[in-house]
């Protein structure tokens, strides 16, 4: 008979990904995942294997949660440029008022365990894959509906604007002044006139 587990395995999963990027992977030692999760040793590694293999379940709900709404957003009928300028200046703000420095969990997981660990690499480059594919596919759009110049490169922007999105999440890592983010931002946005 097999026993009845004493913990709600979603929010331990929901409170190991909290811990994990607010802390890091490796300043995160299992001993503080006992203490922030309230359960024993033994029950996460029943549940969950390793502290990797939690970290990577963490991170995998995290992109769950985040991805989706990037490409929504995206894939709306009409006008595409207003769209994608919203995205860019909600990075920017939301990096601007973290207040914990937290970061994105994707982009902390790239810096602290790229290239080394493969398994987190592969989570990374498909996050960032989904976006620039959704970028690309609007901009596409945005070409064909006349938004954008015939002469101008979807994939291109798209990569472009990736790159600074992640790029605002670093410097928000730091104690970086809002307006150079906001700043950046609309550099950015000017490369869609």
């Amino acid at each position: 008979m097999s026993r009845t587990k004493e913990f709600d395995p979603d929010a331990a999963l929901q409170a190991a990904l909290e811990l994990f990027w607010r802390k890091g992977y490796e300043a995160t030692s299992m001993a503080d995942l006992v203490d922030h999760l309230g359960i024993a040793r033994a029950s996460i590694y029943g549940t969950f294997g390793g502290k990797h293999d939690l970290y990577l379940k963490a991170l995998d709900r995290y992109l769950e949660s985040r991805d989706p709404a990037i490409i929504e957003a995206l894939s709306q009928p009409g006008p595409v440029l207003p769209s994608i300028r919203a995205l860019i200046r909600r990075y920017a703000e939301e990096s601007a008022v973290d207040e914990h420095r937290r970061g994105c969990f994707v982009v902390n997981t790239a810096i602290e365990l790229l290239p080394t660990d493969r398994l987190a690499a592969r989570r990374v480059e498909s996050s960032w894959d989904a976006v620039e594919v959704a970028l690309t596919s609007a901009l596409t759009r945005a070409r064909a509906q006349g938004e954008l110049a015939p002469d101008r490169d979807p994939r291109a922007l798209a990569r472009f604007l990736l790159t600074v999105m992640q790029g605002l999440r670093v410097l928000a890592k730091g104690d970086s002044d809002p307006a150079r983010l906001g700043d950046a931002a609309e550099a950015a946005l000017v490369a869609l006139a």
